[in-house]
C-alpha cells in the first residue's frame, strides 16, 4: 500500500459571485477609483451650490431670479451688490480655502507631521509682521500695499525658517522647530508694534482674525492666477511626496532627491498660504483639518488628497463665510472665527487621540 498522500489544494477558494479571486481583487482598486471621482463630482456640485449661496446670502437676501439679474442686467438694483461685492468676495473665498487646503496637505506631507499646517513654517506671521511694519514705519494701509507687504513678509518668514532648520539637513522635526521659533518671535514683534502704534492696531483689527469684508478691493485676477500656478506645482509634487512617505531613503532610492522636492514643496506652500493670508488674514484650521478629513475618504495616495484638499478647502472656507453671515444679520461673525470654531473641537480631539498617525 502506497504511504505518499494526496498533496492538499492549495488554490484559493472561487470568489462567491464565480468570479476568480484576481478578478476580486482586480475590482476593489476600481470600486475605490469609481468613489473618489463621484467624490470629486459631488465636491464640485456642492462648489457651485455654495458659489450660489455666497451671492445671494448677506445683509439683504436675494433670490435666484435677483442673482441671475445682478450677474446679467447692468440696470438691475442687484447689478453694484453682485458683481462688485459679492462675487469678487466669493471668487477670492474659494480661491484662499483651495489654497489653504492644498498647502496644509502638503505641509503635513512634507513633513510627515498629522499636526502641520501652513502656519507651522511661520508664514501667518511673517505676513502679520511685513504688514505692521509698512504701517508703522511707511504708513502704507492700502489694500494693495498690505497684499505686497504680507506676500513679502511670508515668504521671508518661510525663508528664515528653513535657513534655521539648517538648508541642507531641514528634517521634518528641525523644520517644526524652526518655525516655531519663527513664530514666537513674530508675533512677539506684532504685539509690540500694535501696542505703540493705533494706527497699525486699526489696520490689522480685521485682518489679524481673518476676513473676507474687504475681499472685493482685492486685484481677484492676479490673485487667482498666482494661486492657480502655485496649485499646479503642488499637485505635480503628489508622485514624489509618494516616494517620499516611505522615507528619505527610500525615496533617493527611487529617484526622488528630498531636498528638491521639500525646496519645490516650500516654495509652492509660501506662495498659497502667502497669499491666501495677504488677502484675508491669517486664518486658521483650514490647512489642518482639510487634509485629515480628505484621508479619511481617499486614503494616503497624495495624487487624490491634494485635488480633494484644494476642492474641499474651498468648499469649507466659502461655507464658514455664508455661516457667518447668517448666525449675526445684519452684521456678520469674521470667517476666521467660525473656522476656529469649527476646526478647534477637531483639533483638541485630534491632540487628545492617544496615539496620533505618522504619515
Amino acid at each position: 500500500m502506497s504511504t505518499a498522500h494526496r498533496a492538499p489544494d492549495l488554490a484559493p477558494p472561487p470568489a462567491a459571485d464565480g468570479a476568480s479571486p484576481g478578478d476580486a481583487r482586480g475590482t476593489a482598486p476600481r470600486r475605490r477609483g469609481g468613489r473618489r471621482v463621484t467624490g470629486l463630482i459631488v465636491l464640485l456640485a456642492a462648489i457651485a451650490v455654495l458659489t450660489v449661496l455666497s451671492i445671494a446670502v448677506g445683509a439683504r437676501a436675494m433670490d435666484l431670479g435677483e442673482v441671475w439679474a445682478g450677474l446679467t442686467d447692468p440696470a438691475a438694483d442687484t447689478y453694484p451688490v453682485v458683481t462688485e461685492l459679492r462675487l469678487p468676495r466669493t471668487a477670492i473665498g474659494l480661491a484662499a480655502g483651495a489654497a489653504l487646503g492644498l498647502a496644509g496637505a502638503l505641509m503635513q506631507a512634507m513633513t510627515r507631521n498629522p499636526l502641520a499646517d501652513p502656519g507651522l513654517l511661520g508664514v501667518n506671521t511673517g505676513a502679520a509682521a511685513a504688514v505692521v511694519t509698512g504701517a508703522y514705519f511707511l504708513g502704507f494701509t492700502g489694500f494693495t500695499q498690505t497684499i505686497g507687504f504680507a506676500f513679502a513678509g511670508a515668504a521671508a518668514a518661510t525663508v528664515a525658517t528653513y535657513l534655521i532648520a539648517g538648508a541642507a539637513a531641514a528634517t521634518p522635526a528641525r523644520l517644526a522647530l524652526a518655525g516655531a521659533a519663527v513664530t514666537a518671535a513674530g508675533f512677539a514683534y506684532v504685539s509690540a508694534i500694535q501696542l505703540m502704534d493705533a494706527a497699525s492696531l486699526e489696520t490689522m483689527r480685521f485682518w489679524s482674525v481673518g476676513s473676507l469684508v474687504n475681499a472685493h478691493t482685492a486685484p481677484v485676477v492676479p490673485v487667482v492666477t498666482l494661486i492657480g500656478f502655485a496649485s499646479a506645482v503642488g499637485i505635480l509634487l503628489a508622485r514624489p511626496l509618494n516616494a517620499l512617505a516611505l522615507g528619505d531613503a527610500t525615496a533617493t532610492g527611487l529617484g526622488v532627491d528630498p531636498r528638491v522636492l521639500r525646496v519645490a514643496g516650500i516654495a509652492a506652500i509660501t506662495v498659497l498660504a502667502g497669499t491666501a493670508t495677504a488677502v484675508c488674514g491669517p486664518i486658521v484650521f483650514v490647512g489642518l483639518v482639510v487634509p485629515h478629513v480628505v484621508r479619511a475618504f481617499t486614503g494616503p495616495d497624495q495624487n487624490w488628497v491634494l485635488p480633494y484638499s484644494m476642492l474641499t478647502g474651498a468648499a469649507f472656507l466659502v461655507l464658514t463665510d455664508v455661516i457667518g453671515r447668517v448666525v449675526a444679520r445684519p452684521g456678520e461673525v469674521q470667517v476666521g472665527i467660525v473656522c476656529a470654531v469649527v476646526g478647534g473641537p477637531f483639533f483638541i480631539s485630534l491632540v487628545s487621540r492617544r496615539k496620533v498617525a505618522r504619515l
